[in-house]
């Protein structure tokens, strides 16, 4: 116990104590310069009567749907792939595959931005334009704003994701691949009636991760977009930040939607875990 004690200090105070706080100030009026006055309910009032929380919530659910259509089983196929080659060349295609999450968010982020140039002169928009297509607005089109993100979204967090399907792959025993062989199935029945059952628990709990993650996206509306155009990139996490530093300076209100947030994600999480207890089983 007391070997622990300091590492337990120290996931207290840099882990609790900001929960902890974020409730008070949810519940005050905070400047920061002086004592804290009594807000009571007067955040959440606020927050949940906002037109731009309406806006909000239905973006992050956007890019949450997208995000998980497209980016949860993209890594998933890769990894599978991935496995059926073994030495260098495996190393090889893990680490290629785990590239994107080494590059840090920021750079990739204005990278991607340099590849949506809007302009007919755009690297996107010029190998579009040599098979005839375009030029397409991407970051500045309020239809094609979201989908772009999650584009580059999917593309900076499928590393991690593949290299913990890889992980979970080398448990799968080689007989029951054999014996699927021996009874006539494909390579497409082996990884539907082997593969996948083998590994569900995981696969559940990264749907659970990514579920929760896609909720929370920031960084990439924040420095592609800045929530535009026409608030069609808005997120939640986006909300709160102009909440405290956007100008208004409300920090009550901004802890007041991430008590919120908080509490419908805990409630999705229970929700899933309940629906899917059977599977995991």
């Amino acid at each position: 116990m007391v070997v622990a004690l300091p590492a337990l200090l120290t996931f207290a105070v840099f882990s609790w104590w900001p929960i902890i706080r974020g409730l008070s100030m949810s519940v005050h009026r905070t400047t920061f310069v002086g004592p804290d006055a009594w807000a009571g309910p007067n955040n959440f009032e606020y927050v949940l009567t906002d037109p731009r929380l309406v806006t909000a919530t239905l973006n992050t659910a956007e890019f949450a749907v997208l995000a998980i259509v497209f980016g949860f089983p993209l890594p998933l196929t890769l990894a599978v792939i991935v496995s059926t080659v073994s030495g260098r060349a495996r190393r090889l295609f893990a680490a290629l595959a785990y590239l994107p999450v080494i590059v840090p968010p920021v750079v990739a982020i204005l990278l991607w931005k340099l590849l949506f140039d809007p302009g007919p002169t755009g690297l996107l928009n010029t190998v579009l334009g040599a098979a005839g297509l375009g030029p397409f607005a991407w970051l500045n089109s309020p239809e094609l704003a979201m989908p772009s993100i999650v584009a580059q979204a999917t593309w900076a967090g499928a590393g991690t994701s593949v290299l913990i399907y890889l992980a979970a792959l080398t448990s799968v025993r080689a007989e029951l691949y054999e014996a699927a062989a021996l009874d006539g199935a494909g390579v497409l029945n082996r990884i539907w009636h082997v593969t996948l059952p083998q590994i569900r628990n995981v696969i559940l709990v990264m749907l659970l991760l990514q579920i929760i993650g896609a909720t929370q996206v920031f960084t990439e509306p924040f420095l592609m977009t800045g929530g535009g155009p026409e608030d069609s990139t808005l997120t939640i996490l986006l909300l709160m930040y102009r909440y405290a530093f956007g100008g208004e300076g409300d920090y009550g209100a901004a802890t007041a939607l991430g008590a919120l947030l908080a509490v419908v994600l805990a409630a999705l999480s229970g929700i899933y875990l309940r629906l899917t207890r059977r599977w995991q089983q």
